[in-house]
């Protein structure tokens, strides 16, 4: 679908490809300040290949850029995944739900070359054992389905052991059962794990949790439209309420294409609808000079991502959250007067946005007083009769 997709863009006459751009902020009325009801003007794009912030006009912008998982220490997703869309759209004025139900998938392999290398769930369900570092098995102590349990369960149980032995991993073992049905079941992984000299047939695999999916998002309705009026947000980014608490796999798929056809059909209906032509402010660089401490933004990204890791991951608790909020108050502080001060670069805006999304998320989990889903914390272990979503609102909305 995705070779489908980018084949068709290329070919086609009438669109125009931007690679190696970033969108750094949503244009609005309110922002360049003309009066009327709010509406997007387009956006400020960071050109990666000059170095040079562009304006963009447009009466429509669609926001498909993915999760924040890239927010904790272990992730599954590519380095773009840094909840930018959310950030964007927040700044924009648009409000957020939901962002405290973060998906971990807990088998991914733990190596200094393997950045985000999934472990199928599927070698749990052909009989692979989940074992300490000293080679003893632990599910049956979380629950009665072993390595058999839901994903969270797995997760919680493999992120409890590791903070209880201090160990820097677990590790998924299938090397009991005949090696010509390993490799014939899982030739992909047997190869890959191979680059890593790890043997599957042979070798108990090194593993730890890691964040996979973003449930919550920029709120939006039936057709991908926000808060804002042209903004539309699909995919990772938004929040539909159509996983609730948890996602069951494979059902982001089946949401991208409903509410990717559904924008581009409002679009199309709404498409008389175009605002007067306005000449938009270029971005402004008159008072900033270039950064000779790039290491200031290397640090906070390594800091945000491992308290996060710990304070907001897996298994939380009140102080936890207080803590985590307490430290990104003081990354957001540093991180604007950088910005204030310093031409943009991929990284900084990539941290900005990061600490944005992480104080949504943690401001989401500090108001969900019980456990549900993807959210745990070891004070509120139950679940509430009944419950909805956490929506945060901007102190400016649209």
């Amino acid at each position: 679908m995705q070779n489908s997709l980018q084949d068709n863009v290329r070919q086609h006459p009438n669109i125009t490809l931007l690679e190696r751009h970033n969108a750094l902020d949503i244009i609005t009325r309110k922002k360049v300040g003309l009066g009327g009801p709010n509406h997007v003007l387009g956006a400020y794009i960071w050109n990666r290949n000059q170095e040079v912030v562009e304006t963009v006009r447009s009466n429509y912008v669609v926001l498909a850029t993915g999760g924040a998982s890239k927010v904790y220490q272990y992730t599954s997703n590519p380095d773009v995944s840094s909840g930018d869309g959310i950030a964007m759209a927040w700044r924009a004025g648009c409000r957020v739900a939901n962002l405290e139900f973060n998906q971990f998938h807990p088998t991914c392999l733990y190596h200094p070359d393997a950045r985000n290398f999934l472990l199928t769930e599927a070698l749990r369900g052909e009989g692979a054992h989940l074992k300490r570092p000293d080679g003893s098995r632990f599910m049956a102590d979380f629950d009665p389905r072993g390595e058999l349990a839901p994903r969270d369960v797995v997760a919680r149980a493999i992120d409890y052991e590791m903070k209880r032995l201090g160990a820097d991993c677990m590790y998924l073992d299938i090397s009991h059962k005949d090696p010509q049905f390993i490799t014939k079941h899982f030739p992909t992984i047997y190869e890959k794990l191979k680059e890593y000299g790890i043997d599957l047939t042979q070798d108990a695999i090194p593993i730890v949790p890691a964040a996979h999916y973003t449930c919550g998002g920029v709120m939006v309705d039936k057709n991908g439209t926000t808060d804002l009026p042209g903004l539309y947000a699909i995919g990772e980014v938004s929040y539909t309420g159509l996983h609730g608490a948890n996602r069951m796999a494979s059902n982001s798929l089946l949401e991208c294409v409903v509410y990717a056809w559904s924008a581009a059909e409002h679009i199309k209906a709404h498409s008389d609808h175009i605002e007067p032509h306005t000449a938009l402010p270029p971005w402004d660089e008159s008072r900033v000079i270039c950064s000779d401490e790039e290491v200031v933004i290397q640090h906070n990204w390594h800091e945000l991502r491992l308290f996060m890791w710990d304070y907001m991951g897996i298994v939380r608790s009140t102080k936890r959250l207080e803590r985590a909020l307490r430290r990104i108050e003081l990354l957001k502080q540093e991180t604007h007067e950088y910005y204030a001060n310093f031409r943009v670069s991929n990284n900084l805006l990539e941290l900005r946005n990061l600490l944005q999304v992480a104080e949504l998320m943690v401001r989401c989990a500090m108001q969900r007083k019980e456990s549900r889903g993807l959210h745990y914390t070891i004070d509120y272990p139950e679940s509430h009769a009944e419950s909805g979503p956490t929506i945060i609102v901007p102190d400016q909305p649209c």
